[in-house]
């Protein structure tokens, strides 16, 4: 029954992110989906990037260097890329060398290296309205493959807290904390999340084909409610 349980959880996690990728950007495996914060990061970040490159002349020599690593990278040359960034990042504790931080978790997230992927992140300072939480989930993310769910939930919570009114994101990461609350068997309090989210975001679930009723439904009877 728990091999059940812990199953239709990762589903759930699986569901959200799915929601809000395609098929097409699936990881090696075809079973797990490589989550939207993924791609959003990658372009949001390339973006902020490129207005810190035009603004800020003392940056020209990190400029440079991780210009370099995103030419490899749009070549498919993935592991340079991943090198090419972490030495950017070793290199410069500036802007830049936190958006290498960030690029260069993402291609080891994609990887499956989730330790590796959470210690570039931690450097990296979430600023933004997207970039940030959306780094924040992908935190989550990691800690969630590596079963460190109290991190998990703590990341998840820090990335709904910087998303702030945005009706996407939210309840994007609020489903992936109720994930999580059910693996640590805090049923109650995962029931509450899906209750929050069906109340203030109720077209959320229906717009992006997940059950949030049945999740909730789920919740509620385990926790004898």
């Amino acid at each position: 029954m728990a091999k059940k349980q812990n199953q239709s959880a990762r589903t759930t996690l699986e569901e959200v992110n799915e929601s809000l990728t395609s098929a097409a950007q699936r990881i090696e495996d075809n079973k797990k989906y490589v989550s939207w914060a993924v791609i959003a990061i990658a372009i949001l970040a390339v973006l902020a990037g490129g207005y810190i490159w035009l603004h800020n002349k003392g940056l020209a020599d990190a400029t440079k260097k991780i210009g370099e690593a995103d030419l490899v990278l749009m070549q498919g040359q993935e592991d340079e890329a991943l090198k090419a960034f972490e030495k950017v990042a070793d290199d410069f504790s500036n802007k830049t060398g936190e958006r290498a931080h960030l690029n260069a978790a993402i291609i080891l997230y994609q990887k499956g290296e989730y330790e590796k992927a959470a210690k570039h992140i931690e450097s990296f300072g979430a600023n933004g309205k997207l970039i940030g939480p959306a780094s924040q989930s992908l935190l989550g993310d990691c800690y969630v493959n590596l079963k460190n769910y109290d991190k998990a939930l703590s990341a998840f919570d820090k990335a709904i807290k910087l998303a702030g009114e945005n009706e996407e994101f939210v309840p994007a990461f609020m489903i992936k904390k109720a994930t999580v609350l059910h693996e640590l068997k805090k049923y109650a309090e995962e029931a509450d999340v899906y209750q929050t989210i069906k109340d203030k975001y109720p077209v959320y679930g229906q717009q992006n084909s997940i059950s949030i009723d049945k999740y909730l439904e789920r919740a509620n009877a385990l926790a004898g409610k």
